[in-house]
């Protein structure tokens, strides 16, 4: 099923074929088997980070992760979010993004990106077949620098 957060309004516009707007500054970051590290607001306000893999789909990102985690509860409650990465053969180059989770994906589709993101990881496709969702982060501010 795919449906829009709360307080989150339904896209107006289509998906494009690759990134733009903000996500353009840091695809190439993105599109690479680094880790990122996610933040989220926990309910009295208190940010909370995990590490995670991140994909790009059209001119959004996605990241995968278990149906009713601390992540995804806190996710479902507030769509705000911020990502961080840093690329393992380079600690001195960094991306930054902030957006809003759109939609979250517990469907078939799911899958189909799962296994897109797992791949640039490992090469292989994800070795779970259930207890995943995937979200799709709508890019408000981005930004790369290599120090």
């Amino acid at each position: 099923m795919t449906a829009p957060l709360a307080g989150t309004p339904a896209p107006e516009r289509l998906r494009t074929t690759g990134a733009a707007g903000p996500l353009a500054k840091v695809q190439h970051l993105c599109t690479a088997p680094n880790l990122a590290h996610s933040a989220t607001l926990m309910s009295d306000g208190r940010p909370t980070t995990v590490p995670l893999w991140v994909g790009v789909e059209g001119d959004r990102l996605a990241v995968l992760t278990i149906p009713d985690s601390i992540k995804d509860r806190n996710i479902r409650r507030d769509p705000r979010g911020a990502l961080s990465l840093t690329p393992a053969d380079n600690p001195y180059q960094m991306a930054s993004v902030r957006g809003r989770v759109a939609e979250r994906i517990d469907d078939e589709r799911a899958w189909a990106i799962i296994d897109r993101i797992a791949r640039a990881y490992t090469g292989e496709h994800y070795p779970e077949r259930s207890n995943r969702v995937v979200f799709l982060i709508d890019v408000e501010v981005a930004w790369s620098a290599t120090f």
